[in-house]
């Protein structure tokens, strides 16, 4: 089942610019949230940017669920 995800995932990123650019953008949040966990002194200013940045890349790994949900081959 997971080999069928992993397929289908891979054929998303070469046939579809929506659905690379969703996946580009979530691993730029990720590199932002890791940049900020990497600081030594974390300001009250990078907490709340930390946050906010958390929010919006779990709002798009549900848009990436959704749109390999959407366009996952139904099985009988």
């Amino acid at each position: 089942m997971e080999q069928v995800q992993d397929e289908l995932k891979a054929h998303l990123m070469a046939t579809s610019e929506e659905f690379r650019q969703l996946v580009a953008q979530h691993a730029e949040y990720k590199r932002q949230v890791e940049a900020i966990e990497a600081k030594p002194h974390v300001t009250p200013e990078d907490e709340v940017e930390e946050h906010r940045i958390k929010k919006l890349k779990l709002r798009l790994k549900d848009q990436i669920n959704d749109y390999i949900a959407h366009h996952k081959p139904q099985v009988a």
